[in-house]
């Protein structure tokens, strides 16, 4: 029997292919595969079947599947699928899968390269490689594992390639993997672990100008989309070509390749299992691509450089910055570009991931396991108990200049067992909480744009000159996307979409939308779960009886713009101090500016949300006088 994965998921039993017909069962197997011989809690299997949000049904249903799946797999192959608390596992030897057999010739590769036997291992490299048939997982109907799973499939054969070069190039093979180098390059051109392998091929055939100008490309390239300069590992392969020194003969670069691979010594860890005690230890390079380009961001965007990389820290604590504000602000983007312009000032890698916020919060034993397969831990060698996972994670990364980033975290206990084991490493995490109980955490507060720099923005989303045409619609469109840069690219995108559109017509639309948020909403690009978000998260009751959740929809039923702590007070019959501790918690919950001269503001944004909750609350309240009554309610037209 075998079971593929590094393509479309299959299953083949004597030479024949069962087909798997029922989309939730193979994702069921695709889980089960990707932890062979590990026990697969059922709750797992279900974030990854419904996408982060089962039903409270998710047990039976998932029990269900599993006794499907045996049925589809026949006797000889349902036996290897094994009921275990909390979950199941799949029982499964190297050969049986294609993702064995990968990790395998991975090994054995690692085990040449330990010992100087470059042929053999670069041979091993090819045979691992040669497995992959596709996109892992493209047939498999769950976001979230393609997300996870998927992406460091993708990462570990795009590594494997790398070193599959690195061996190449120190057998002097140089000339014969340009062509390779060359597609690879173009697929990922700020990958520069690849440019800098594609500078040395071409230096090393003779051509030194190309591989020059290869550089001058990758540098402009990543100033212009990310904002920083090469890496010290791209800039030393450019100095060594401009000083032509980088001809060593073959030995040379094999001992080079050890060495540069070999296992780290210079922190106290565990003993390394046997299947990961290896020279292919990855270094993670996880973060996603800045999504655009930062505007009016300087301040923030240098402070955050300023905070990552002080030095002088007490022994043993790792530096952390918090990006806080409102949904929609751009903390994600700026926490992005922030990392890729010090990428350089962390030569061990970088880790990511992202944290799902209040709505889909994502466990830190599921972030450690990701982790610590990025950090090159076998899957079956991931320990099953979460503190020893995260006992792992920090020998692993004790003594390695990492960073971290973790993205929308919801609370500061999701975010302890992630801190790295190293105070030459540095934590960065965004949230809309200020996570004032983080341990020497520094705080960046990103607030939204101000007039002049939404106009900026604006302009640079749909082009200067037609802001400067309409100068006023152009004012009218960034004053009812009060200041949030994901509102501005959306209503940018929505014009962008319609050539034929001026300026005006799309501030009339925003002005005149019976519904503002649904205006804001194109794709998968939407502001109101952001603020659903905040809504959620307030308490049901204050404790002084006052409910927040009452407030906003009184302010949202006055169409109020302004408010204060008298006002409030008059409308629901209470203590102004009592009217003070509502507003300020939906000051918190960024449903309310902060006061100035004791008046709490409402943007278009918050009052079109408001006035919607004003709406449901009068719906719902009408719906439950019919229902008491016995009269049938009348029917929406």
């Amino acid at each position: 029997m075998e079971f593929l994965l590094l393509g479309p998921l299959s299953v083949r039993l004597n030479a024949r292919e069962v087909y798997v017909s029922a989309p939730r069962q193979r994702v069921v197997l695709a889980t089960l595969l990707l932890n062979v011989n590990h026990v697969v809690s059922v709750d797992r299997i279900a974030g990854y079947v419904w996408d982060g949000a089962p039903p409270p049904s998710a047990a039976a249903t998932i029990r269900t599947y599993v006794m499907r799946l045996r049925q589809v797999l026949g006797e000889q192959a349902s036996a290897r699928i094994i009921t275990r608390a909390p979950g199941y596992l799949i029982a499964l030897g190297e050969d049986e899968s294609d993702l064995g057999r990968f990790t395998a010739h991975r090994n054995r590769a690692a085990a040449h390269a330990d010992v100087g036997n470059m042929e053999d291992s670069c041979a091993e490299l090819a045979k691992a490689l040669a497995g992959w048939r596709d996109e892992p997982l493209v047939n498999v109907p769950s976001q979230t594992l393609r997300d996870v799973e998927g992406r460091y499939l993708q990462e570990l054969r795009l590594q494997t390639t790398e070193l599959r070069f690195d061996a190449e190039l120190a057998l002097g093979r140089h000339a014969q993997l340009i062509p390779e180098l060359w597609r690879l390059v173009r697929e990922n051109p700020l990958r520069e672990a690849l440019v800098g392998k594609l500078m040395l091929a071409l230096f090393r055939s003779g051509r030194q100008s190309e591989s020059l100008s290869l550089y001058q490309r990758t540098r402009e390239l990543l100033v212009e989309q990310l904002g920083a300069e090469p890496s010290a590992a791209l800039r030393e392969v450019q100095r060594r070509i401009l000083a032509a020194d980088d001809r060593p003969d073959g030995r040379t670069l094999a001992r080079q390749s050890v060495r540069q691979t070999a296992p780290t010594t210079t922190h106290t860890a565990p003993p390394a299992p046997r299947t990961w005690h290896s020279a292919l230890r990855l270094k993670p390079a996880q973060l996603p691509a800045a999504p655009y380009a930062l505007t009016a961001r300087e301040e923030p965007l240098a402070e955050l450089r300023r905070l990552l990389t002080a030095t002088g820290l007490p022994p043993g604590s790792v530096g952390t910055a918090v990006i806080t504000g409102r949904g929609g602000t751009g903390k994600s983007a700026l926490a992005l570009h922030a990392a890729h312009s010090l990428r350089g000032s962390f030569p061990d890698g970088q880790l990511y991931a992202a944290l799902g916020g209040r709505e889909h919060p994502l466990p830190p034993g599921e972030v450690l396991n990701r982790f610590l397969a990025a950090l090159g831990v076998p899957r079956p060698d991931i320990p099953a108990d979460e503190n020893e996972r995260e006992v792992l994670y920090r020998s692993l990364t004790a003594g390695s200049r990492l960073l971290v980033l973790l993205d929308d975290a919801d609370s500061t206990t999701q975010i302890r067992p992630l801190v790295p084991g190293s105070d030459g490493s540095r934590l960065l995490v965004t949230s809309r909480r200020r996570l004032a109980d983080l341990e020497g955490a520094r705080t960046v507060a990103l607030p939204p744009l101000d007039e002049r720099e939404s106009l900026e923005l604006l302009g640079r989303l749909v082009g200067p000159a037609r802001v400067d045409a309409e100068p006023q619609a152009a004012r009218t469109v960034v004053a009812m996307c009060a200041g949030l840069p994901l509102a501005l690219r959306i209503a940018a995108a929505r014009q962008l979409d319609r050539p034929h559109w001026s300026l005006g017509d799309l501030a009339q639309r925003l002005t005149d939308a019976p519904q503002l948020l649904d205006a804001l909403r194109i794709g998968d690009l939407d502001v109101r779960p952001s603020l659903d978000a905040g809504h959620t998260e307030l308490p049901r009751r204050a404790a002084n009886g006052v409910d927040p959740a009452a407030v906003f929809t009184a302010l949202g039923a006055a169409g109020a713009a302004h408010t204060s702590r008298g006002r409030v007070a008059a409308m629901l019959n209470c203590s102004e101090e009592s009217a003070e501790d509502a507003l300020d918690t939906l000051v918190e919950a960024h449903l309310l500016h902060p006061p100035i001269a004791g008046r709490y503001r409402l943007d278009a944004l918050l009052q079109a949300y408001a006035r919607e909750r004003a709406q449901e609350h009068e719906a719902f309240r009408h719906q439950s006088v019919f229902q008491t009554s016995g009269t049938p309610a009348p029917r929406a037209v």
